[in-house]
């Protein structure tokens, strides 16, 4: 499966209190949670590049599958991890934060990251987004056709659909 493409941020869950929890402060938080960020993801067999704008900031981060690479995190600290690959979905782990990158057909991607908070609860997220280039517009619409959530999940990650 083929995962190069942008993608533009559609919807996310929980976002203020997971970014808080992994330490962004509130200004940011505050600035972050209206900015659609794009996504572009190029990948060469089992090596990616992942550029992710929001606003003004841009994070790259490179690497090739099962190998441990310097991954820039949320909050612009640089870690080394794996990022694994299985299935449809690139799986990785940033300093106590568990990140499933998950390909669901051409247009979608949905992300969930999760944490256990100081009192072991654990905190997630879930982003979701859809590649703008290949939907299609009504007249009256500027973006792409929103999203609408099914009633399955697996691994406690949405599926999505777009709603056509």
């Amino acid at each position: 499966m083929a995962f190069t493409g942008k993608y533009q941020l559609e919807s996310q869950e929980n976002f203020e209190p997971f970014m808080k929890a992994i330490g962004l402060p509130d200004d940011l938080i505050q600035k972050g949670k209206d900015i659609k960020s794009l996504s572009e993801i190029e990948q060469n067999g089992d090596h990616f590049k992942v550029t992710v704008t929001t606003g003004t900031k841009v994070i790259v981060n490179s690497f090739t599958v099962g190998q441990e690479a310097e991954l820039e995190t949320l909050t612009g600290e640089k870690i080394k991890s794996t990022v694994n690959l299985v299935g449809n979905k690139l799986m990785v782990s940033l300093k106590g934060i568990d990140s499933v990158t998950e390909f669901n057909g051409d247009t979608i991607i949905a992300v969930s990251m999760w944490l256990l908070d100081q009192h072991g609860l654990e905190l997630s997220t879930n982003v979701t987004a859809v590649d703008p280039n290949l939907c299609t517009f009504p007249d009256n619409d500027a973006g792409p056709h929103r999203l609408q959530e099914d009633k399955q999940t697996h691994l406690g990650i949405s599926q999505p659909s777009l709603n056509k």
